[in-house]
């Protein structure tokens, strides 16, 4: 028995949070390593025995979204938080690990605990299980995502209170309420930033005959976008391309053109919140009420969606602390705390439904 400890004792451990949009990295003594946009590029085949090689990954993928030629194919390997091309997901999943220096020069183990959404299907577990192990892993563990942001957001997940966060990623919501290190009731849906991106094209389309790209979107949802109305108006002009002839053309865009744009995703999200609040045990809906709600992902820097929160609901929410990473932090630090007990590819995940 000493030999697998051993093996363990002197293994790396590392947290991986393989997200729609973006991919980070956690490594145990050394914190997150890693943050990278999801998105691997490939060089097209050049006949049918010949094999896709990857041209970029991360953020110079990314700059390829769109703008490819006909040779190179930008893919996004996860749709909704899990993976929709394995092949994509695992040649991505070993570069990151290769970039991030998490594999060892000296043979050692490399253990990995990966958050998943709760909600995802055990086919769905199972394909990022392996596409971390070709990539790599000796041993692979799975954490709900919710479960590790709370943790990551400084939560005190672990004791007899309730805890709520309302973790925004790229293609999922999940809003969580939490105690006794479990997750006792939970609301997913497939809203993320990726679908605020998605709203602000089809609403500049719509209301200004103009089609915008993807990275424009993002672009002014990050500077101008808002979850509120009520709030001092401003704007930024953009250039896309007039649906009426195909010619650039320039317009100009006000945050409350894209709070209009945001209204029905920022509606389910709202809806999701209330549902957890409606259907969590009284005795935790008192503490939450008490603590307030946290928001994590990269979909809690909106500007004012805790004013928008609060509004509907009453109750104070406030963004963690570097929400983005929250997720992987919490995953991280799952793998060294007492209480979690962080299973190998064939133990129960933990952090599921109870």
């Amino acid at each position: 028995m000493a030999a697998p400890f051993l093996g363990r004792f002197f293994a790396h451990n590392v947290a991986v949070d393989p997200g729609t949009a973006s991919t980070q990295i956690y490594v145990r003594d050394r914190g997150v390593v890693l943050n990278q946009p999801s998105v691997v590029c490939f060089r097209k085949r050049g006949g049918p025995t010949e094999k896709a090689r990857v041209e970029a990954v991360g953020e110079q993928a990314k700059a390829l979204l769109g703008r490819s030629p006909e040779h190179l194919e930008a893919v996004r390997p996860l749709r909704h938080g899990v993976v929709a091309n394995y092949h994509a997901a695992e040649q991505m999943m070993r570069q990151f690990v290769g970039m991030s220096h998490a594999r060892s020069l000296f043979g050692r183990r490399v253990e990995f605990t990966i958050c998943v959404p709760s909600n995802a299907t055990a086919v769905e577990q199972r394909a990022i299980r392996e596409a971390a192990l070709a990539a790599g892993a000796s041993r692979v563990s799975l954490i709900s995502e919710p479960l590790a942001a709370a943790l990551g957001a400084g939560l005190p997940v672990m004791e007899a209170v309730g805890s709520m966060v309302v973790d925004i990623g790229g293609g999922t919501t999940e809003v969580a309420v939490i105690a006794l290190g479990g997750i006792v009731y939970r609301e997913a849906i497939r809203v993320g930033g990726d679908q605020f991106d998605a709203a602000i094209v089809n609403h500049v389309r719509n209301v200004y005959g103009v089609l915008l790209g993807e990275h424009t979107a993002e672009h002014v949802k990050k500077v101008i976008g808002v979850a509120s109305y009520r709030v001092p108006r401003e704007s930024i002009h953009a250039v896309g391309r007039s649906v009426a002839d195909g010619l650039p053309r320039t317009i100009q865009l006000s945050n409350h053109d894209i709070a209009d744009a945001l209204a029905a995703p920022l509606n389910q999200v709202v809806s999701a919140v209330k549902g957890a609040l409606e259907n969590a045990p009284p005795e935790l809906i008192t503490d939450i009420a008490d603590r307030g709600i946290v928001l994590t992902g990269g979909g809690a820097l909106l500007a004012h969606l805790g004013k928008r929160l609060y509004d509907e609901t009453g109750l104070v929410a406030r963004v963690a602390d570097d929400p983005l990473t929250c997720a992987v932090r919490g995953a991280g630090a799952a793998m060294g705390r007492g209480g979690f007990e962080v299973g190998d590819e064939d133990a129960d995940d933990i952090g599921q439904n109870r």
